[in-house]
């Protein structure tokens, strides 16, 4: 090993891990993509796909990116280099680009959520949604969404910077039971307004129909909710599990991370939809809309809505800051260990640089969609399809005895796991790149077309 290899850093604890890993996976994807994914896919049939992808898709691959992390100690370019060398190093370069491009725009989007905290310390939230999409277009593009945009990105560089125990891991102790705690009391207070019956109905009681009826469109949909929400495919969990100092069991603690994510996913859904269909508001509204057009008009139908939406922007924030970090380290991660540079001078580089990038998604929003599609459906699936096939069926062997360091023998575990890995998940995830280049196509010859011709 070189010098920096033996002087990089480690979790102080177990626990320290744990919550980072906890508050990777949970951000916007689960506090605001998974409730109106379950809206727009026709509610408690879609959150039981939902929970059996997690179990058959999330929890094989998170064990995947554990074990890459863990037997390298490096970097994504570095890990996927000494594992397989050669061509598979350019898998490692993915997850960087990933990490970079898809952190750019999505703290415009976190500073959306810090700009309507504030909105409901200021003028409230409008009850009318013609009017709340008017604020909502006026506030998400320009001058300042920018400015919001280099709020959000200069609180995550100093987290970064400060390093993996004394800025990652303080942080996520404060920021993850904060996100637990407040997610409870709203879920407790969502059980008080009027609509809270027909909403948990329509949450929790399937329509078995559906699954006969829309499961091309729910499965699809569900598997890919399940990968993403994880925070995998996009090199967090390898960074994050390369500072890991000591032989834990990975697979006891991803089980207590992925249960921790999708029980507040699941709590989330309790918040939201009792206030949407206290408000008279169709669940089912879906993109950037749903959180910041539907949810704030239901806001400000609501007695006190100033506040409730106060504090669950706050808490939305939160979330998206405790998986910002990740990704600013996946690429931070990669400049020390492979360039040897200093921690501080790193964040501060790679930070800035993503907020310029950032900018041209702060403009427009139809820009911040090409970039957002481009990165979350083509490189991130790309990126994880390509580490499961090397680890699957290139490196079973070595995956094994990684995993059951801190385990022991394995046993029938072990080859249910790879074949876990080979087929349901390899499959998954072909069929979602497929879907999203589809996607792609039909965005940049519909809606990027009609946006180029107009400008």
């Amino acid at each position: 090993m070189s010098d920096i290899d033996i002087q990089r850093e480690t979790w102080a604890t177990r626990a320290g891990f744990i919550l980072a890993a906890v508050g990777s996976a949970v951000g916007l994807g689960n506090i605001w993509r998974f409730p109106f994914q379950v809206g727009q896919e026709g509610g408690a049939a879609f959150l039981l796909a939902y929970l059996l992808f997690i179990v058959l898709v999330g929890f094989p691959a998170m064990l995947v990116e554990f074990v890459v992390g863990r037997h390298t100690e490096l970097n994504p370019v570095g890990a996927l280099r000494a594992v397989g060398g050669g061509t598979w190093t350019y898998v490692g370069w993915i997850f960087i680009a990933t990490g970079f491009v898809v952190l750019s725009y999505y703290s415009v989007v976190a500073g959306w959520t810090v700009r309507y905290a504030f909105l409901g310390l200021q003028d409230g939230y409008l009850a009318d949604a013609a009017e709340a999409e008017a604020q909502f277009v006026s506030l998400a593009s320009g001058l300042d969404a920018i400015f919001f945009h280099a709020l959000f990105m200069a609180v995550v560089i100093v987290i970064v910077a400060l390093g993996i125990q004394q800025g990652i891991e303080l942080a996520v102790r404060l920021m993850v039971p904060a996100i637990v705690v407040i997610t409870l009391g709203m879920a407790a207070y969502a059980f008080t307004l009027e609509g809270a019956g027909e909403a948990y109905s329509y949450y929790l009681s399937p329509e078995w129909g559906l699954f006969l009826t829309e499961w091309q469109s729910i499965l699809p949909a569900a598997a890919g909710q399940a990968f993403f929400t994880l925070s995998l495919g996009m090199g967090a969990m390898i960074t994050y599990a390369s500072y890991l100092g000591e032989d834990q069991n990975l697979a006891e603690d991803g089980a207590i991370i992925i249960g921790f994510d999708t029980g507040i996913a699941f709590i989330m859904g309790l918040v939201v939809f009792p206030i949407l269909f206290t408000a008279g508001i169709d669940p089912a509204d879906p993109g950037a809309g749903a959180i910041f057009v539907s949810l704030a008009a239901a806001f400000g139908d609501l007695a006190l809505g100033w506040l409730v939406g106060f504090v669950f922007f706050t808490t939305v924030a939160i979330a998206a800051l405790s998986s910002a970090i990740s990704l600013m380290e996946v690429v931070v991660s990669y400049v020390i260990d492979e360039r040897n540079v200093d921690r501080k001078i790193a964040a501060s580089v790679v930070g800035a640089a993503m907020f310029v990038l950032g900018i041209p998604s702060a403009y427009d929003l139809v820009l911040l969609d090409l970039i957002d599609l481009f990165a979350d459906q083509i490189l991130l699936v790309l990126g994880g399809l390509l580490l499961m096939i090397l680890v699957g069926w290139v490196l079973p062997d070595l995956a094994v005895d990684e995993l059951s360091r801190g385990i022991g023998d394995l046993g029938a575990l072990a080859p249910a796991w790879i074949w876990a890995v080979r087929i349901p998940v390899v499959v998954v995830l072909i069929v979602a790149l497929a879907l999203g280049i589809l996607e792609y196509y039909e965005f940049l010859t519909g809606e990027f077309a009609e946006w180029i011709a107009d400008q």
